[in-house]
């Protein structure tokens, strides 16, 4: 069985402005990446983002970004078997200036250690798009002292 999973939300703010929140890295730090993100998401540059309940910063390699409806990332996902996965996020316009924000992530190994870090990464990018919406929606910062 392959260890994949998709996460979906939709956030009431246009699609320019919530691609935004997530390719900027000013934007990010705001509502995600907690020790602060750094490098704007563009085809072919590696940027670094960095969280308080997740020691040290770590890569995230950027393969494509597709304004306003793509963006395809590559990580480490588990700094033990040296596991890199696949995150696409795909970014649809919905009535009433409303957005659809799918995030899907694969490529772990089928083992114990795969399946754990599958779980958390899934836990992680729910956490991200409920702070995500929150935070666009309501100025609302979720993740400030959640993990702490």
């Amino acid at each position: 069985m392959e260890l994949k999973f998709t996460v979906a939300g939709r956030i009431a703010k246009p699609v320019e402005e919530v691609f935004e929140a997530v390719v900027s890295p000013d934007l990010l730090s705001q509502y995600f990446t907690t020790g602060g993100a750094r490098g704007r998401l563009k085809s072919g540059v590696e940027v670094t983002w960095d969280f308080h309940d997740f020691p040290g910063a770590f890569p995230v390699m950027v393969l494509e970004v597709i304004p306003n409806r793509k963006i395809v990332l590559q990580w480490e996902a588990d700094q033990k078997t040296s596991t890199w996965t696949t995150v696409t996020m795909e970014f649809s316009p919905l009535e009433g200036g409303r957005t659809l924000v799918r995030i899907s992530e694969y490529g772990w190994p089928e083992t114990e250690a795969g399946l754990t870090s599958c779980f958390g990464n899934c836990e992680g990018w729910t956490a991200m798009l409920c702070a995500m919406k929150a935070w666009l929606e309501h100025g609302i910062n979720l993740r400030d002292g959640f993990y702490r």
